[in-house]
Order: C-alpha cells, then structure tokens, then sequence
C-alpha cells in the first residue's frame, strides 16, 4: 500500500493553521507522489494558485483542509484507507467554504453523478487534466460547478437512477465480483478490508435478490457493467 509521501507544504510551519493570502490556495489529495508533483507544476503555472498542503490519503486530506481552509481540494476517489466518497460529509465539515474537485480515472457515470450529489463542484478524468483541471478549479473557487463535457454528456443519456439504487461503491465491487476478482483482491484494489467487501457484497445481493455469483455475473452483463472504458484502472 502506498503511504503518503512527505512534502514540503506537509512539513511546512503552520502546516494546521488557516491560510489568508490572496489568490486560490488548493489543497492536493493523491496517494501517488509523481501525480502530485505534476499537477502542482501544472496549478502553480497558473497565476493566483498556490497548492498549500499535500495528502497522500483521506485522513491526512481531512487535516490539511481543516488547517488551511483552502478555497479548493482536488481529490483522487481510491486512496488508502477510506473511500473518498464516504468520506465528504467529513470533509465539508471540516471546512464548509472548501470546494471540492473530483480528479480520477472512475470513468463510469455513477461515480460522477454520487460525487456531484453530494455536494462536489466538480469532476475530472485524470486523462483530461491538462485542459480542465485548471477551469474546475477556477470556477469551483467561485462556488460553480463544473462537469468534464463528454462525461456530462454520458450522465445526460442515462437514466437518473442506478441500477435497483445501488451505490457508487456497491456497482465497482460488483463489476470486479463479475470480472472473477476474489474478496481479498477486491479489498486490495480498493484499499478497504475484506470484511468491508464482505458487507458491501451482502447489500448488494440483498439489493438485487440473488445468492449466486453466476446470477451476479448476469446482471452486471445485462446492465452495460463490464462495457465501460477504464473500467480496469483505479483512480
């Protein structure tokens, strides 16, 4: 597992107290070291942004956006230990005026739309981050949302509702029970506990009232589960 990599803005005095300068002060969440450092270079270029902290996984996310009261935290969705989506009510009250920027590989549209529900400002491919990142965070800064344009499309022809209202997390574990991934494996690629995969499994056969995995298999091949671009990769 990757553990969060020091940095200077985590190491830095005042690392916990609130931030007042000018400009846009981003908070960065990303549990990989090279992506952080790419997207810093990349903000930084930008006129009026500064990235104040860095956060390798949720909790440390949570610490630094308490401290800094950042405008905008940009955050990846699978980092150790929690998942990033359980974790916004926490995040938004650690500090209700951070707007929050989703930038992750979770393609699928039911990731989006349970990220935009709950109160994000916006959400980005991590493929697209060189020609949107900057504008989601731009406009997130002033309280508007912003929904990378070919991933709002999909979300548009769609149906509002997911599949018999399971969740976001409930359809990735069901995609990767479906793609033959064991408990234990399932676990390690979410960075959640076997036990927790466990729960999440029974829910969702409760949901969809099946016991078997050959019927869960089915489901996911006549729900488009399994047809979705970059449905193998994590965020």
């Amino acid at each position: 597992m990757t553990q969060p990599a020091s940095t200077p803005a985590e190491n830095a005095p005042g690392a916990d107290a609130p931030d007042n300068g000018a400009g846009i002060r981003i908070v960065l969440a990303d549990d990989h070291a090279v992506v952080r450092s790419a997207l810093r270079m990349l903000l930084e270029a930008e006129p009026g942004m500064e990235v104040v902290a860095e956060a390798g996984d949720v909790e440390n996310a949570i610490r630094y956006v308490r401290g800094h009261r950042p405008n905008v935290l940009i955050l990846d969705l699978n980092m150790p230990g929690r998942a990033s989506l359980e974790a916004l009510p926490d995040i938004f009250e650690a500090s209700p005026e951070t707007n929050i920027v989703v930038l992750t590989m979770q393609s699928e549209p039911a990731f989006a739309r349970e990220a935009m529900q709950a109160g994000v400002r916006g959400y980005i491919l991590k493929e697209a981050a060189d020609s949107e990142l900057v504008k989601a965070v731009r406009l997130a800064a002033e309280g508007k949302t912003y929904l990378q344009p070919d991933l709002g499309a999909r979300l548009a022809a769609e149906p509002a509702g997911q599949p018999d209202d399971l969740s976001a997390r409930e359809l990735e574990i069901l995609r990767l029970i479906a793609l033959g991934h064991t408990n234990a494996e399932i676990a390690e690629q979410l960075y959640i506990s076997v036990r927790t995969v466990e729960s999440h499994r029974a829910h969702i056969q409760q949901k969809l009232r099946v016991t078997k995995r050959s019927e869960l298999v089915r489901y996911a091949l006549e729900h488009g589960l399994l047809q979705l671009p970059g449905k193998d990769q994590q965020a």
